[in-house]
């Protein structure tokens, strides 16, 4: 199966779907990170670990990941020679708009469902079909063949609905594999203080936050915190209350809420450090990505 050349890009180009079959011989580093998009993991071969929203799952051969809009995630590559897997980046409201009455496409994604899990491992089989039928939307989605659009199309709502179908079925068994078991969710010393402090942070981002505040409020030494809080999550305290304030931002800025209230609903202290953090996250302004949600057809903008 062809592949292409890893990119960094976490734009996504048009307003569908768009599919990567990455190999490289060693993983590299990669920031925590969030889009606006849903993603379709799929571990094809390697040692990989993947961090998300507090929670790090081990990966095999075969498994899949489900990653929502809005979750922060980063991969922690092991040091295997070969790191190959698909990516599938798909947009919201197309997705919405191939769903009908009979299946909601979205719903692998919400993480509301009772028994979703992000993490499928699913029986040897249908780790295969999953498989084949990602490389099948590879191949069409970068063919020059006749007709290879239409095909890719279609390929792309097969595979939704069986992912659906999927999905739903272990759901509905009680896990998020096909035995139930919850072993593939790695823990560390630090994990649960840690992910303690991302509840925290995700509830109180609006206020005022700092490494100090939050040491204090969970009784442990700030040097500590910050340790242990780069260790697992891969970047600082204070990157992660800005990420997560950017987040709530782009929320209310979705909903018409003015950028210079939005300023101070998430949490900033002044117009002039939004802006800067806003234009360096996201590649454009408060109020330039308000104008794009809110004309009619916008997809909202895709800057991460």
């Amino acid at each position: 199966m062809k592949h292409q050349p890893y990119s960094d890009r976490r734009q996504m180009h048009g307003t569908t779907y768009e599919i990567f079959h990455y190999r490289e011989q060693r993983g590299r580093e990669v920031e925590v990170h969030h889009h606006d998009f849903y993603e379709v993991y799929l571990l094809l071969d390697g040692e990989v670990e993947y961090w998300v929203d507090g929670e790090i799952c081990r990966l095999e051969a075969g498994d899949l990941l489900l990653i929502h809009p809005q979750q922060l995630h980063r991969p922690l590559p092991g040091q295997t020679d070969i790191y190959e897997r698909i990516v599938l980046w798909i947009d919201r409201e197309y997705l919405a708009m191939l769903s009908d009455e009979e299946i909601d496409l979205c719903r692998c994604f919400d993480t509301a469902v009772p028994g979703h899990r992000m993490h499928i491992r699913a029986s040897d089989t249908q780790k295969h079909a999953v498989s084949a039928r990602l490389g099948e939307l590879v191949r069409e989605s970068y063919s020059d063949s006749v007709g290879a659009t239409l095909l890719a199309n279609g390929i792309f709502l097969q595979f939704m609905v069986e992912l659906n179908r999927l999905a739903g079925n272990l759901a509905a068994a009680g896990g998020g594999s096909e035995s139930g078991d919850h072993s593939d969710i790695r823990t560390t010393e630090n994990s649960a203080l840690i992910s303690r402090v991302l509840a925290y942070i995700g509830a109180h981002c609006h206020e005022e936050l700092s490494l100090d505040s939050i040491a204090d409020y969970f009784y442990v030494s700030k040097y500590h915190l910050s340790h242990a809080f780069s260790r697992e999550v891969g970047i600082s305290v204070y990157r992660y209350i800005t990420i997560r304030r950017l987040m709530l931002a782009r929320q209310l800025l979705s909903r018409g809420i003015p950028a210079g209230e939005v300023c101070y609903h998430s949490g900033f202290r002044d117009y002039a450090g939004f802006y800067r953090a806003f234009k360096a996250e996201y590649g454009t302004s408060p109020r330039a990505f308000a104008d794009s949600v809110q004309q009619p057809g916008s997809t909202g903008g895709k800057e991460l």
